[in-house]
């Protein structure tokens, strides 16, 4: 299975892409979603890096990388950490290539690319292994788990965050002349139902997933994201890339008028654009596991 970050997205967040144009809409939504989640992923690395102790000034292995957001997180946390960036998609990996040279990073970065659903290349012993948005995409998790259990050094510690839904921006009520009230939902309860063929791991328990591998789970954690109004204009274009792609993949399920309302809030030269709006937030959440392999 290809495979790119995150977060976040239908993304994630999944992270399957398709050629061309869509890694590159992909990469754009991964990049706003590490801005504008920057809090976040501050927050989070610094709890792995508390478990990881000594070892996260070691070799970190990034499953799922996407464009980097977890990549340079992590890189920040300790100045001699070595990162092996792992991700199915070519221009991912390129896009991740040009952002740490840029910021002089170049050196602590090995990008490979790698359908982890086939054979695993093999990476070499690693201290920590981050893997974000990525585990539920895999059609056999208990297998990875065991991959990555047989690389870490032990001692070592994987960290595995899963989002606990997808982000929301939308008030309840768009206003008149918009539609019904509960849009947003309608759309992810659309999207639930198409996801639950298509990724049958979404949700589930990756503490016994986890413990069922052999690691030590030490702690389950909940992270919240609430940006309330008025958003920066970067949350804006989050939010418009991100319900443009849910618009997208739900479009078979939706009503015609949802249909309309979608299209007109998304027209950026229209008076009704989300751009303009000044009631959206930023509303997300994840579930962080830290497992310790004996």
């Amino acid at each position: 299975m290809t495979s790119g970050h995150q977060q976040h997205q239908q993304h994630a967040h999944g992270h399957a892409h398709g050629a061309g144009g869509e890694d590159g809409a992909l990469a754009e939504l991964l990049d706003l979603d590490a801005e504008v989640l920057a809090d976040y992923l501050s927050e989070v690395t610094g709890w792995v890096a508390g478990h990881a102790g000594p070892r996260m000034s070691g070799r970190i292995l990034d499953l799922g990388c996407g464009t980097g957001a977890g990549t340079f997180a992590l890189l920040r946390r300790a100045e001699g950490a070595q990162v092996v960036a792992v991700d199915g998609s070519g221009a991912m990996l390129e896009r991740l290539r040009e952002k740490a040279h840029r910021l002089g990073a170049g050196e602590r970065v090995r990008t490979v690319q790698a359908d982890l659903d086939e054979a695993w290349p093999d990476f070499g012993a690693v201290d920590v292994v981050w893997t974000s948005a990525f585990m539920h995409h895999l059609a056999d998790p208990d297998r990875a788990l065991g991959e990555l259990f047989g690389m870490l050094r032990p001692g070592g510690l994987l960290a595995v965050v899963e989002m606990d839904g997808f982000p929301r921006f939308l008030p309840e009520d768009l206003g008149p002349g918009l539609g019904r009230p509960g849009l947003e939902e309608r759309c992810h309860a659309a999207l639930a139902d198409r996801n639950a063929e298509r990724m049958p791991h979404l949700g589930d328990d990756w503490g016994v997933r986890l413990s069922g591998a052999g690691f030590v789970v030490q702690e389950e954690r909940p992270f919240k994201v609430e940006l309330g109004s008025p958003v920066p204009d970067v949350a804006k274009r989050y939010a418009q890339a991100s319900l443009s792609r849910l618009g997208g993949r739900v479009a078979e399920q939706m009503s015609s008028e949802d249909q309309a309302v979608l299209e007109a809030i998304l027209d950026t030269e229209r008076p009704e654009s989300l751009l303009r709006r000044e009631d959206l937030c930023v509303r997300a959440s994840r579930i962080a596991w830290a497992a310790r392999r004996p």
